[in-house]
């Protein structure tokens, strides 16, 4: 019985580790999410904004069509 009450100390100690080591891993897991998603968030509201200012539907001939063009003319 006396062993028991020896380890006991020691096994708390071990649960307050394992408990410390649970909140830091979710908090990080939490974070890389957030940090994942908000990237893409940020580049889908830029992709938003930029479709509007295009009006013109179908084709569209821009400087790299146009680069395109000149060099297989070659």
């Amino acid at each position: 019985m006396a062993d028991h009450n020896r380890n006991k100390p020691s096994q708390q100690a071990l649960d307050e580790q394992r408990r410390s080591f649970v909140k830091s891993s979710v908090l990080l897991s939490a974070g890389a999410a957030t940090a994942a998603a908000l990237p893409s968030a940020a580049v889908a509201a830029t992709e938003s904004e930029k479709a509007p200012e295009s009006k013109q539907k179908g084709y569209q001939v821009t400087q790299h069509v146009i680069d395109y063009y000149k060099s297989a003319a070659i």
